[in-house]
């Protein structure tokens, strides 16, 4: 069966003027993530031997979250009446069926940390463009971990002097490849719209939606998934000492058969992810056909791509595309380091390798890559 083949968007050059990154401060190493996750949710040896394999292979080493993860001990603290027992001073949780906060409790924390940690990425973002608030025009906001309305677009404005008459889009719960899907929206502008300056704005706050019960789909965001915000300046071509990454284009594949392996529900104690092993299998069998396609058009090969920043979403992922686009180990050495590093931190984690890369002036064409619930893989093309 044919892969479906997205509609493009418009081909006009969009240039990143500024990119910023921000996190937030409190860091956990993937032990501490193991030893909480094990005290909170494994109910038997099975779960735990299950856990200790599943963080290993995760392939991530630190991560940054909003809220310090001994809160998340008194999260469930109050829930089962102060039943816990102490552990070395950090609270071991009696086994029992345990929820967490509800999903209104996990979006007032939302309000609260999303919009400070995006504030500091728009504002590197800004000093590395070299422009002032007052000169951005439209602004597109990326999240699919939190509702809040007035959110972080209304902040953005009030809190950093954009314009009163700054043009909003949002960007919601799309998933990992969210920022693609931003930058889509502001190539659009660009071309409608000349002379304009965009921010977009990506922010997620993975770590709200942790799981409190063992769910054998669902316990794998525990392992892998951080907070984190990036923000990128974008315009027509323009003279800069940096180097200059150019958007040529931006295609879409929505995966046949594939509606059942990758899933984010709202539920009533956090979004809920489901991630099943076939999405390595739905790469495997796709994404070559569809990317040689869509690479066509614009003149290169899979082969004549120079750099590649792919979301990385898992190792498994990250396995299946080297697999299925035959990539050697260095084309994927930046996904690999910000795994490592900051975990995935949902639609932000793609910014952050073309960060890296930018400002190592990584050989272009280059091609960045996320996948997101359907399945559907998102790419954009910079040369």
């Amino acid at each position: 069966m044919r892969a479906v083949i997205g509609e493009e968007s418009i081909s006009m050059s969009l240039s990143i003027w500024g990119l910023g990154t921000s996190l937030p401060e409190h860091i956990m190493t993937q032990d501490e993530a193991l030893e909480m996750t094990t005290n909170i949710v494994s109910e038997d040896e099975r779960h735990r031997r299950l856990l200790r394999m599943l963080f290993r292979k995760s392939a991530v080493l630190t991560r940054h979250t909003c809220v310090p993860h001994p809160i998340a001990y008194e999260w469930i603290a109050d829930e089962l009446n102060g039943e816990t027992e102490g552990n070395g001073g950090v609270a071991t949780v009696k086994r029992t069926v345990k929820w967490g906060p509800t999903t209104r409790e996990r979006m007032q924390l939302y309000a609260e940390f999303a919009a400070p940690l995006a504030k500091q990425a728009v504002g590197r973002a800004f000093e590395d463009a070299g422009i002032a608030p007052t000169d951005i025009t439209h602004l597109v906001t990326v999240s699919c971990t939190g509702f809040d309305a007035p959110g972080i677009d209304i902040e953005l404005i009030d809190g950093l002097g954009l314009p009163a008459t700054t043009q909003r889009i949002n960007v919601g719960y799309m998933g990992c490849h969210g920022a693609i899907n931003g930058l889509r929206a502001a190539q659009g502008i660009a071309a409608s719209q000349p002379g304009s300056t965009v921010l977009l704005s990506a922010t997620e706050l993975c770590s709200l939606h942790y799981r409190f019960n063992w769910d054998d789909e669902g316990i794998i965001g525990n392992a892998l998934f951080a907070d984190g915000s990036a923000a990128v300046v974008v315009g027509g071509p323009r003279e800069s000492s940096a180097p200059s990454f150019k958007l040529r284009a931006t295609g879409s594949c929505l995966i046949p058969d594939s509606r059942h392996v990758m899933s984010w529900k709202v539920g009533d104690h956090g979004f809920e992810m489901k991630l099943t092993a076939e999405v390595a299998d739905k790469i495997n069998t796709y994404l070559r056909p569809w990317m040689s396609e869509w690479l066509a058009k614009y003149g290169h090969t899979v082969e004549s791509v120079q750099s590649w920043a792919v979301h990385p979403g898992g190792p498994k992922i990250l396995s299946a595309v080297e697999e299925a686009l035959t990539l050697p180990p260095e084309a994927t050495k930046v996904s690999h380091e910000v795994l490592a590093t900051y975990g995935n931190m949902s639609s932000p984690t793609v910014l952050f390798i073309l960060d890296r890369m930018r400002r190592a002036n990584a050989p272009r064409p280059c091609v960045a890559l996320g996948f997101g619930p359907g399945l559907v893989a998102e790419a954009a093309l910079f040369e």
